[in-house]
C-alpha cells in the first residue's frame, strides 16, 4: 500500500528536540510516498524559524508539500504582515501558496486558508472553492483525492467553533460533490477524524492532526501525526502519538475510511 504522512503545526521556534528526532525516525521507518504539512510551520514567521524548518525537511525521506498557516504570517511586524505577509514563507518553500501533487494513485490539492486580516480563523474564497472543485473533477477514478489546508471545517469541541474557516459551508459540499475523499487540516492541535457531506448522498472525511513537534500541546494530548495508507479503493487511517517513555511515535488509533467512489 502507498503511505502518506500528514504533519501539522510543527511551530518551529517551539520545537522539542526529542520529538523532532522521533518524527524523523518515524518517517525513515515508514518511508511514505509523500509528506503533507498543513500549516503553522513556524511560531512567528521569522527567517530563523523557517531556516530551522528547512533543515528538518531536508532530512525527510520523501517529497514534502506544504501550505501556510496563520502563524506563517508575521504577527507583530505589521508592515510585513500587510505588505509582504508570505515573504519568508516563499523564500523557504517557493512562490506557490497552493501547490498540487499528482501520481497514478494520488491527487493532492493545496488551499491557502490563511489571511493577513484574520488572525484566528481563516477563509476560503469563492474562487478557491471553484478552482479546487474543478481540479477534483479532473481526477482519475483510481486516485485518492485529498485537499489539504490549515484551518478546520468541523469542530468536536464548542470552543473550536471560532476557529472554523470562513467559507466552509460553500467549500465542503462543493468539494465532496466534486470527488474529494479526505480533507486534511490542523490549527487547533486536536486530532480527530469526522465524516463530511455533499449536497446529495456522497460523503467524505476530514482528518485533523495535532501539533507534530511543539511544546504547545493541548489538554494533555501528546504530539501526534497521521498516516494514511491507500490502495485500489482501500484507505486505512492511523494516528501516531509521541510517547515520552520510549521517545518514539507509537500507533495510537487506526480505522478504515470508507471511500464513496
Amino acid at each position: 500500500m502507498k503511505t502518506i504522512l500528514h504533519v501539522s503545526d510543527p511551530h518551529f521556534g517551539t520545537v522539542k528536540d526529542e520529538v523532532r528526532q522521533a518524527l524523523l525516525n518515524l518517517a525513515l521507518d515508514q518511508m511514505p510516498e509523500h509528506i503533507l504539512i498543513t500549516g503553522d510551520i513556524t511560531q512567528r514567521a521569522r527567517r530563523k524559524q523557517f531556516a530551522e524548518a528547512r533543515l528538518f525537511i531536508a532530512k525527510l525521506p520523501a517529497p514534502v508539500m506544504v501550505v501556510p498557516g496563520n502563524h506563517d504570517i508575521p504577527l507583530f511586524n505589521l508592515v510585513a504582515r500587510w505588505l509582504k505577509p508570505y515573504a519568508n514563507y516563499c523564500a523557504t518553500f517557493g512562490p506557490s501558496l497552493e501547490p498540487e501533487y499528482e501520481s497514478d494513485s494520488l491527487l493532492v490539492v493545496g488551499v491557502n486558508t490563511s489571511r493577513p486580516y484574520r488572525h484566528v480563523d481563516g477563509e476560503i474564497s469563492p474562487e478557491q472553492v471553484e478552482r479546487v472543485a474543478r481540479r477534483l473533477r479532473q481526477a482519475r477514478p483510481e486516485q485518492l483525492r485529498i485537499v489539504m489546508q490549515h484551518h478546520p471545517v468541523t469542530a468536536i469541541e464548542e470552543s473550536d467553533v471560532k476557529n472554523l474557516v470562513v467559507g466552509r459551508e460553500q467549500a465542503v459540499p462543493a468539494w465532496v460533490d466534486a470527488g474529494m475523499d479526505i480533507l486534511l487540516a490542523g490549527h487547533i492541535h486536536l486530532p480527530y477524524v469526522k465524516a463530511i457531506y455533499g449536497t446529495g448522498e456522497r460523503s467524505a472525511w476530514t482528518a485533523q492532526a495535532g501539533t507534530a513537534l511543539s511544546w504547545r500541546t493541548r489538554d494533555g494530548i501528546p504530539n501526534s501525526v497521521n498516516i494514511i495508507r491507500h490502495q485500489a479503493g482501500i484507505c486505512l487511517f492511523e494516528r501516531w502519538d509521541f510517547e515520552a517513555a520510549s521517545g518514539q511515535f507509537m500507533l495510537s488509533e487506526e480505522s478504515d475510511l470508507a471511500l464513496d467512489h
